[in-house]
C-alpha cells in the first residue's frame, strides 16, 4: 500500500478520499431513510391465525384531493384533525369551512418523567369554539401509565373533565413510548396491553366509548390487539395508505398538515367509517 501510494499525486489523493467521503455520507443517509424510521417498512400481510379483520383496502384506494386532503375511495370517509394546546387560537369556523368534519382535542396527559397528571388549559375553549362550528367532537388524553392502576386513574382524570362535555367520538387512550429517559422506557407489550384495557374498560363503564391510538409498530410489536379486538382502532401511519395488516377504524396519516383556521402544522386524520348522518 505505502509504494501504490508513493505513486500517486497529491490531487490524485484528495480524489480518492474525497470519494471515499461522499459514498459514506451516501450510505449514512440511506440508512437513516430506511431504517431511522421508529415506523417499520410496512406489511400488509396478516397473520394466519389472527382472528382481528383484515385490512379490506389497497393503496389505490387512496388519494389526494386538488385540497391536499387524503379521502378512500373504497370508503365512506369523513376528514378530521386532533389538536392540543400546542395549535394556540383556532379558528373553528374556518376549519370546518375548509371541510374539515371531525375533531379530537387533547383533554390532558401525564408527565414523562415525574408522572403527574396535567389537563389540557385549551381543551374548555376548543370544545366550545369547535361545537358551535358544527363539528364532531371526540377527547383523546396522552397516557405514560405503567401500571393498571395509573391507567384507571388516567381514565377517572378524563371522566370528570369531560363529564360535562356531549361527545360525538371516543374518548381515546393515547399511550405512547417517549424516549430512553421517560418513565415509560421499560414498558412491556403485556403490561401496556393490560393498561389498556383497564382504561378502556372504565371509560365503557361510565357509559362512553374508548378507543386506541397506536402506530405501526406499537401496534404490530407491543400492544396485543387479540385482546383488544372489542374497541375501535386509530392508527397513526405516515404513508400513501394505510399499509397495515388489519382494518382500523381512524387513520392519522400526516402530522405536518396544513389546515385554514389553524397556525402551524397539525395532525390530519381520515374517518374510516362514517359516524354521523
Amino acid at each position: 500500500m505505502p509504494q501504490v501510494l508513493e505513486k500517486l499525486n497529491s490531487k490524485t489523493i484528495l480524489w480518492i478520499l474525497g470519494g471515499i467521503l461522499a459514498v459514506g455520507i451516501f450510505l449514512m443517509c440511506l440508512l437513516l431513510i430506511t431504517g431511522g424510521s421508529k415506523q417499520a417498512a410496512p406489511e400488509t400481510t396478516a397473520p394466519a391465525n389472527s382472528t382481528l379483520e383484515k385490512n379490506p383496502y389497497k393503496p389505490q384506494d387512496f388519494v389526494l384531493t386538488e385540497d391536499g386532503f387524503m379521502t378512500c375511495h373504497a370508503a365512506d370517509t369523513q376528514l378530521g384533525i386532533d389538536v392540543s394546546g400546542f395549535q394556540g387560537s383556532i379558528d373553528w369556523e374556518q376549519v370546518k369551512n375548509a371541510g374539515v368534519d371531525f375533531v379530537f382535542i387533547r383533554v390532558g396527559g401525564r408527565g414523562t418523567t415525574e408522572g403527574g397528571l396535567y389537563s389540557d388549559d385549551q381543551a374548555q375553549t376548543y370544545y366550545e369554539g369547535a361545537k358551535q362550528a358544527g363539528l364532531a367532537v371526540g377527547a383523546y388524553f396522552f397516557s405514560q401509565a405503567i401500571t393498571p392502576r395509573e391507567a384507571q386513574e388516567e381514565a377517572w382524570f378524563v371522566l370528570e373533565l369531560v363529564k360535562d362535555w356531549k361527545l360525538d367520538l371516543p374518548v381515546v387512550y393515547d399511550w405512547e413510548w417517549v424516549s430512553d429517559d421517560s418513565r415509560t422506557a421499560e414498558m412491556t407489550g403485556q403490561l401496556l396491553t393490560h393498561c389498556t384495557q383497564v382504561f378502556c374498560q372504565t371509560v365503557e363503564n361510565a357509559g362512553l366509548t374508548p378507543m386506541i391510538y397506536f402506530n405501526y409498530n406499537q401496534g404490530l410489536e407491543l400492544l396485543d390487539l387479540e385482546q383488544l379486538s372489542d374497541y375501535p382502532f386509530w392508527l397513526a401511519l405516515y404513508e400513501p395508505s394505510v399499509n397495515f395488516p388489519y382494518r382500523v377504524d381512524f387513520w392519522q396519516y400526516s402530522c405536518t398538515g396544513s389546515v385554514p383556521g389553524i397556525q402551524g402544522d397539525v395532525d390530519l386524520n381520515l374517518c374510516l367509517k362514517p359516524f354521523t348522518e
